[in-house]
């Protein structure tokens, strides 16, 4: 027979999994998996929260929601982009880029639009550039002859922004593109301690072995190879190891990783309940891995984050 009263409240519950504080066990196997209002998993089915700290933590930072309930079709809005910083007029040659560096491309017209990693494969001597074409959704990206393209490269001292005009596409002997002299070149900032900001959830596991994860934490900021990861507790003291898992996305990548992570720096909360913050250096990153963190760089090049004690 049919119930509508019990019919109503299950429609209710699925048009609102958001949970409350006091729906999540602590010291008990969940019952569910916990997702991030995106779709992000924090916590697999059965985990155990080990303390309120851990809870609080959890709900003090994102959004948690049933994951056997919620609607992942949404997306986060995308982070506004603000100003960089002017500077004095920079060569080529004050870049130090390199053959094979990891730059991103966009076009001028659309300065909200992601960025496209490519690869540096050789320099003229007038200074044009020949890159790899850039991809789109798995596809080669659609440039046109006296296009102007935006470009972001991370060098090996700073961070730099400039413009090119596309003189040719090439596609033998292979593909390429040919760009021209970089216009205006502006350093964005040093890279010594660059990192972009970012609100990611990071499964955590203490020690370099093991299949689960004890804990949930959460990224502030990221660079190529590192973050700065805040936990409801000290994970670890300087030189120690941990099993971090977290999910970057971008327009053209969606990159699941797990590593591992060495601590190179702890700054445990200065009260009772405060979360500890942790520099991790990500030491085994594969190339696929490394391109992802590369591109999510990319993409949120503008909102830089400079860090006096952190990792190179």
């Amino acid at each position: 027979m049919d119930n509508p009263v019990e019919d109503h409240i299950e429609e209710a519950s699925r048009a609102a999994p958001t949970l409350n504080l006091d729906a999540v066990p602590v010291g008990t196997p969940l019952g569910w998996p916990i997702v991030d209002a995106d779709g992000t998993l924090l916590f697999h089915n059965g985990a155990i929260l080990a303390t309120t700290d851990e809870r609080s933590f959890l709900f003090a930072h994102f959004q948690p929601q049933r994951g056997d309930l919620a609607d992942t079709s949404t997306q986060p809005p995308p982070a506004s982009e603000p100003q960089a910083d002017p500077n004095a007029q920079f060569t080529l040659k004050d870049m130090h880029l390199e053959i094979g560096a990891l730059i991103g491309i966009r076009s001028q017209l659309g300065s909200g639009a992601p960025m496209h990693p490519c690869r540096i494969i050789g320099f003229a001597p007038n200074h044009s550039l020949f890159v790899t074409p850039p991809l789109h959704e798995g596809r080669l990206l659609q440039l046109g002859i006296g296009e102007n393209i935006e470009i972001v490269a991370i060098a090996s001292q700073a961070v730099f922004r400039f413009v090119c005009t596309v003189e040719a596409v090439c596609r033998a002997p292979f593909d390429y593109v040919v760009l021209s002299k970089p216009g205006v070149i502006r350093r964005l900032r040093e890279r010594k301690s660059i990192r972009v900001r970012a609100h990611l959830p990071v499964r955590f596991g203490i020690g370099e072995s093991g299949e689960s994860y004890e804990g949930l934490g959460l990224a502030k900021g990221i660079s190529a190879l590192g973050m700065s990861l805040a936990a409801s507790w000290t994970l670890g003291a300087v030189g120690e190891r941990l099993r971090i898992a977290f999910r970057l996305k971008s327009a053209d990548l969606d990159t699941m990783i797990e590593t591992t992570a060495v601590i190179r720096n702890v700054q445990k909360g200065s009260a009772p309940g405060e979360p500890s913050t942790h520099g991790l250096e990500l030491d085994q990153l594969d190339a696929a891995q490394q391109m992802a963190m590369k591109v999510y760089v990319f993409d949120r090049q503008d909102d830089v984050m400079y860090w006096p004690t952190g990792l190179k």
